[in-house]
């Protein structure tokens, strides 16, 4: 996906740590790259997880995680996770991330998130908040 079609981006720097023997970025970090990337989408949106806990009971749960490794990030690489919701559904969201090699079309990740939003007493899916959904939509 052309990265002008994702509404939201996050700047990182690779860190030594976040790296293996070989030198590029450990492939699990990778999904702490598109986590962080979406917490800040809905920083972004003014839209707060702790208030939403709070008022409502309910957090959110990521229940899937599809990735696809397309090219190798290493160590000082500049990147941007970008970041767009792709189905929201009545409990769940999805979302697309893209992560590239900054100032680059180079996509090293494509990811697709699934979140859904869980009452922490009973466990079970409730209804997104109509507040969310408008900032989404």
């Amino acid at each position: 996906m052309p990265k002008a079609d994702y509404p939201f981006f996050f700047p990182f720097r690779v860190r030594y740590a976040e790296t293996d023997a070989q030198g590029i970025v450990f492939n699990g970090n990778y999904l702490t790259y598109t986590d962080t990337a979406i917490y800040e989408y809905f920083r972004s949106l003014s839209f707060n997880f702790v208030e939403h806990v709070n008022q409502t009971g309910a957090d959110f749960y990521t229940v899937r995680v599809e990735v696809d490794f397309l090219s190798p990030a290493h160590f000082d690489d500049e990147i941007n996770a970008y970041v767009r919701t792709s189905r929201i559904g009545r409990s769940s969201l999805e979302f697309e991330v893209g992560i590239y090699q900054k100032d680059e079309d180079v996509e090293i990740v494509r990811a697709k998130v699934v979140w859904v939003n869980v009452d922490q007493k009973s466990k079970k899916p409730v209804q997104l908040p109509e507040e969310l959904i408008q900032l989404l939509s």
